[in-house]
């Protein structure tokens, strides 16, 4: 059987800031039919994993790959345009701007070769999450859980190859969340490699097959979300409970 070259690799990568390490030789392999899900108490490490891969920070050491190549040194535009799209945990859209006007700057800046291309882009990423409605929309007058979908909108409209999704259903609530859950599942179905951070994980347990826990600076443990949700490990170090 052939060796299946991951999207995304990660390679002892190790981030410090002055005598804080942060990220310390952490490896870890994410294929393109897969959804994975990263937990971790406050602190892990998990936001600035996904800064060093979308190149926001970079590695002190180590190495990180993309498609098998070596994107350690692009910068985020760079990897942008290679096919790493990223959402963050508080949206800041263009508030003056309608929804539309927002996820054209997403396809414009980040894949789209002509404005003819970046308007079918970004139409495409409104059909998709659902947002097609919403269009003309101001996004300043948007709700919580409209702004994070039209985060999530942008991101989709560069044509990413994986998506980092970071706290998309924290301040939700549950059928927020569902119809969150919904839409994530359906792009990965499309065919985008999901790495999402979320401390809702019921809504991780949903959308992913693989499940990873960052503690300590590096990888806990990781395999199937059942069963690392059911190690005694894992409820120790990240829900707080006992275990004898």
């Amino acid at each position: 059987m052939t060796a299946v070259t991951p999207i995304l690799e990660l390679e002892n990568v190790s981030k410090s800031f002055g005598s804080l390490r942060v990220i310390s030789e952490l490896s870890l392999s994410i294929r393109q039919d897969e959804a994975v899900g990263i937990i971790g108490p406050n602190g892990a490490g998990k936001t600035t994993l996904f800064n060093l891969v979308s190149g926001n920070l970079n590695p002190d050491s180590g190495r990180i790959f993309l498609r098998g190549r070596d994107i350690t040194a692009l910068p985020p535009h760079r990897r942008c345009h290679a096919g790493v799209g990223r959402t963050y945990q508080v949206p800041h859209p263009f508030e003056g701007m309608t929804v539309f006007e927002n996820v054209l700057v997403g396809a414009a800046f980040g894949n789209a070769t002509s404005e003819r291309e970046a308007h079918r882009a970004g139409a495409e990423a409104l059909e998709r999450t659902g947002m097609a409605p919403l269009a003309n929309k101001l996004a300043g007058s948007l709700t919580l859980l409209e702004r994070k979908r039209l985060e999530l909108t942008r991101a989709v409209a560069t044509a990413p190859a994986v998506l980092l999704l970071d706290e998309l259903a924290g301040g939700l609530t549950e059928p927020e969340v569902r119809q969150l859950v919904a839409i994530i599942r359906q792009l990965h179905k499309e065919g985008i490699a999901i790495v999402w951070i979320e401390h809702v994980v019921h809504a991780l347990l949903s959308a992913v097959q693989r499940l990873v826990v960052i503690h300590a600076n590096s990888i806990l443990i990781q395999g199937v979300p059942a069963a690392i949700m059911a190690s005694p490990e894992v409820q120790r170090v990240y829900l707080g409970i006992g275990v004898e």
